[in-house]
């Protein structure tokens, strides 16, 4: 079982910056693919970027050219890049692995990081 710990949320102002980190217990070279997630209080959880084991990216239109995914290997970390934040950033946000165990595709979360932007 892979095991996600976050850290790097907080309480920023309008146009601040944070940055999300995310430990994995598994080498990133077992991982599929990994991200982060956002969900607001009665809404579903949205995308808001992905990165792959080749290092290709994806990101949620709303945060395109302000956030960066990226990963550092050697210390099996993901990380989010949040700059120029918005107030209607504000949200959990949840750090996921997915990983093919016995030729299945198992996602992991780990236990979210509030986010709060203030104008």
């Amino acid at each position: 079982q892979v095991q996600l710990v976050e850290s790097g949320g907080g309480l920023v102002q309008a146009g601040g910056s944070l940055r999300l980190s995310c430990a994995a217990s598994e080498n990133f070279f077992s991982l599929n693919s990994m991200g982060w997630y956002h969900q607001a209080p009665g809404k579903k959880r949205e995308l808001v970027a992905a990165i792959t084991g080749g290092s290709s990216t994806n990101y949620a239109d709303s945060v395109n050219g302000r956030f960066t995914i990226y990963r550092d290997n050697a210390k099996s970390t993901l990380y989010l890049q949040m700059d120029s934040l918005k107030p209607e950033d504000t949200n959990v946000y949840y750090c996921y692995a997915s990983v093919i165990q016995g030729g299945l595709l198992m996602i992991y979360w780990g236990q979210g990081t509030q986010v709060t932007v203030c104008s």
